[in-house]
């Protein structure tokens, strides 16, 4: 049985627990003491309990984040009912600040704030050594990122074969963005780029083709971005993945060279733009050229098959309703595939708190922590805020309405057009989540047709082809009356499910 055991609630079962990793990777001789036990949020809670006490611990490293902090808050609790013997030990970004008001921080025996790499190893030492700190709260000292053990060995064959990969080749970010935890990290430090890049062999060899970088800022430093970027495009094989965050607007023409020589759908860059509005990116200390961001995105559509998925925040102080419209009208002219509409969150320890009086912002206490309403957006423009982003990522995001989405606002500005189309929706369903996909086809003709005055026959048309997109065969009830034929799709053979559906070449009848 092991000694140690690390756990945390992912919020699904694809999703890997990276932090975890590098924990018993840098356990040193104890990692042979210990194990990694993984859940998610929908398992139950007994089931959970059960699993972990079956492992006969003597401690317990439960990481905790924003999106499991409840669940993870009760099943604390139920491991001290149970086996008060059992030392808790928390990490993790949501326990890292703000720790003397938090209910699970109350139940455990030690919290270790920051990056815990070396200093979780050193308490489970003393731990199993007899010594007990005095203090509850164990502030980490930033570990030498170079020298820590690399965790991607920890990766088991069946977390290759199914789930996500993550992987970083830096820590920490430049930048100052008040909304961002990262905002509070040392500036970035790199990992060795050698050993690096031989344990990304290590995992191609093992077979994985889907590599998800952490690092939130991958296009900082210019040489090693490069080196990793030709690193894969040597090695490309069909199913090859690469997921990366970039800074919006630092894309010089070296790395352009490279980027523009990969296969469509290998690469997709998560592009944080957040707001176009100049004086609320003062007001969060946010750095961005919108010129030469606009212009990077222009070259990332026009010229590569990178699959680019943008940032808008809804709620930062300073951005009104028309603001955010501007900024995400002109997001959209740069047709990324997909734009996430985020909510702003009060992270715990971000110094976005700083504006809460000047502009009433006012956030849930419950996680995850999103804006109620501010000075200038009170809570039922945000509630409709908060409905466009919800119904933008079911129709827009999805790739389910590649070509019909567009003929939404056609004519038009496209959030008014969408958030009319919102507005309605809502008003016809009432809900916001458990709208099937074919009641979703029939709602958009109906509107399209019925609200807006389009041709039937043309709506139809474009929404069986969409539709077909995923690789369905079943026709809609609504779109049997028009007399529609199959149509094909080229479907790229290296992109994944909802990336396909984005890059799908639509093949009307009779073309080849």
């Amino acid at each position: 049985m092991p000694d140690i055991v690390l756990t945390t609630l992912n919020a699904r079962y694809a999703h890997a627990a990276f932090g975890l990793r590098y924990l018993r990777a840098n356990l040193g001789e104890l990692r042979d003491r210990s194990t990694i036990v993984e859940f998610t949020i929908n398992d139950a809670p007994l089931d959970i309990l059960d699993v972990l006490l079956e492992q006969n611990p003597k401690i317990i490293g439960v990481s905790v984040s924003i999106w499991n902090v409840e669940p993870s808050t009760k099943l604390v609790a139920d491991l001290k009912r149970v086996r008060p013997d059992i030392v808790i030990v928390l990490g993790g970004p949501e326990v890292s600040y703000e720790t003397d008001d938090q209910e699970i921080v109350r139940l455990a025996d030690y919290v270790v704030t920051g990056e815990g790499d070396i200093a979780f190893a050193e308490l489970c030492g003393s731990l199993l050594a007899g010594s007990r700190p005095s203090e509850k709260v164990i502030p980490a000292p930033l570990p030498d990122f170079p020298s820590l053990r690399l965790p991607y060995d920890e990766y088991l064959d069946q977390d290759i074969a199914t789930r996500v990969i993550y992987v970083e080749a830096s820590r920490g970010c430049p930048y100052r963005c008040e909304f961002c935890l990262s905002s509070l990290e040392i500036p970035v430090r790199q990992a060795p780029l050698e050993p690096f890049l031989a344990a990304m062999q290590s995992l191609l060899d093992r077979g994985c083709r889907q590599f998800k970088f952490v690092d939130r800022t991958f296009n900082l430093n210019l040489r090693v971005s490069a080196a990793i970027l030709e690193f894969f495009l040597e090695r490309y094989e069909p199913g090859l993945f690469l997921h990366f965050e970039l800074i919006p607007d630092r894309l010089p023409d070296p790395l352009r060279a490279i980027i523009a020589r990969f296969p469509p759908g290998v690469l997709q860059f998560e592009v944080g733009v957040q707001s176009f509005n100049d004086e609320v990116s003062h007001l969060i200390s946010r750095k961005q050229d919108n010129a030469r961001l606009a212009e990077n995105f222009r070259f990332l559509r026009d010229e590569t098959g990178v699959h680019v998925h943008a940032d808008l925040i809804v709620g930062l102080p300073g951005e009104t309703v028309e603001s955010f419209a501007a900024g995400f009208d002109r997001l959209v002219a740069l047709r990324p595939q997909e734009i996430q509409v985020g909510i702003l969150k009060r992270l715990r320890g971000t110094p976005i708190i700083r504006h809460d009086a000047e502009w009433g912002m006012r956030y849930s206490p419950h996680p995850p922590y999103e804006i109620l309403q501010n000075r200038l957006i009170d809570f039922t423009a945000m509630q409709r805020l908060r409905r466009f982003a919800r119904y933008w990522d079911l129709v827009a995001n999805s790739g389910n309405f590649v070509e019909t989405t567009p003929e939404l606002w056609a004519g038009r500005s496209p959030f008014a057009g969408f958030m009319a189309f919102c507005d309605w929706l809502f008003e016809t369903e009432g809900r916001k989540h458990g709208i099937p996909l074919t009641r979703l086809v029939e709602r958009i003709h109906l509107y399209l047709v019925e609200t807006l005055g389009r041709d039937g026959q043309e709506i139809a048309e474009l929404l069986w082809r969409d539709y077909q997109r995923g690789g369905r065969s079943d026709m809609p009830m609504c779109l049997r009356q028009y007399g529609l034929a199959p149509a094909s799709t080229r479907r790229p053979q290296s992109l994944g499910k909802r990336q396909a559906r984005h890059g799908l070449v639509p093949s009307r009848p009779g073309e080849e």
